[in-house]
């Protein structure tokens, strides 16, 4: 590979419905908290989604992810008010991108127990369709017992993960999790579990948005499970992301390397090993993260995906992103109207 190249990079945690949220009206009152942010911001606006701008936010994520080298999204989505096929629906938008995904419905009793059904059965319906996915949990805190331990035996039964918000906030309980994990399982944030939690799987890290809601520095490298990087919806430039979590990981231990936090995106190729034969051509070289952590402004201009080249001189190739920034934007004003009465 050329100096100037890398692998197709992973976002190991994404929501891509946030990508309609910049511009949103603001909540009736500035959150105070953790829990408040979720009540006021992101459970309002996935209560607003309908399978229209679903689509439209999807295809939006999924072209900006192409416009900054990440040719992979594991996402976790929530619509209570159109939970069937959505999944489908973001499937369906990334690979018009040219972007893949790993689909997982966040299963919740918010809803109550009909709401918790229908996300399980989405997530039974996506997977037994043979789409790309894990089962989702919203987190721990917002499901019934019944329901994980349906979660775990739907994941179990189709040889996938469960993707699961954890301990992200210190309301956040996670214990409830215990005698369900297995090394497949999806485990985002960690911010406030102890370092002998017993959770198996995969810890996914989200420097950028937990310091954005306040709750905390995990200390990923306190954990003996694996540590993945996303972006918890802030967008999926993985080379920023890589950059904040160094900077943060380094305030709080000095010997922190880049290649430390570098390797955190081996588990994103664990789980899309096609992305290691993706080709991103960058202007920069060479692509060293021990430079990459200093050196803002790094873009790519050629994308390879299965051999395909879908993005050239920068701009994606397969789609119009005029079109698709046009008609997501008059999507996201369809979704703040809902969200003025909400």
């Amino acid at each position: 590979m050329d100096l100037n190249q890398t692998p197709g990079l992973v976002c190991a945690h994404h929501h891509l419905y946030s990508a309609l949220a910049r511009g949103m009206p603001a909540p009736r009152r500035t959150p105070a908290g953790f829990l408040e942010i979720l009540e006021l911001v992101w459970w309002r606006l996935d209560r607003a989604l309908d399978l229209d701008t679903i689509e439209w936010s999807a295809k939006l994520g999924a072209l900006e992810a192409l416009e900054r080298g990440c040719t992979s999204i594991i996402d976790h989505h929530e619509s209570p008010n159109a939970i069937d096929g959505s999944l489908s629906v973001i499937a369906d938008a990334c690979a018009e991108v040219g972007v893949r995904v790993n689909c997982a419905y966040g299963v919740t009793d918010r809803h109550g127990a009909a709401g918790a059904a229908a996300g399980l059965a989405e997530n039974e319906r996506f997977l037994a369709a043979g789409g790309r996915g894990m089962v989702g949990l919203h987190a721990a805190f917002t499901c019934d017992d019944d329901t994980i331990a349906a979660a775990a035996e739907m994941a179990s039964r189709h040889d996938v993960g469960v993707h699961v918000h954890v301990a992200e906030g210190e309301a956040d309980t996670w214990e409830q999790l215990q005698g369900h994990t297995a090394d497949d399982w999806w485990l985002v944030h960690g911010v406030h579990l102890p370092d002998d939690h017993g959770l198996a799987g995969t810890i996914v890290h989200n420097p950028r948005s937990n310091m954005n809601n306040a709750v905390g520095y995990s200390r990923p490298r306190r954990f003996a499970n694996p540590t993945g990087l996303g972006t918890d919806g802030i967008g999926a430039d993985m080379l920023d992301e890589f950059r904040v979590a160094f900077v943060k990981a380094r305030e709080d231990d000095v010997t922190t390397t880049p290649d430390d936090v570098w390797a955190w995106l081996e588990p994103g190729w664990s789980l899309f090993p096609e992305a290691c034969d993706d080709r991103v051509t960058w202007n920069y070289e060479p692509m060293d993260p021990w430079r990459l952590a200093y050196s803002p402004g790094v873009s790519p201009t050629r994308v390879e995906v299965d051999g395909e080249v879908v993005l050239a001189d920068g701009v994606a190739a397969r789609v119009d992103p005029a079109e698709i920034r046009h008609k997501a934007a008059a999507a996201a004003q369809q979704l703040f109207s809902k969200l003025e009465n909400l």
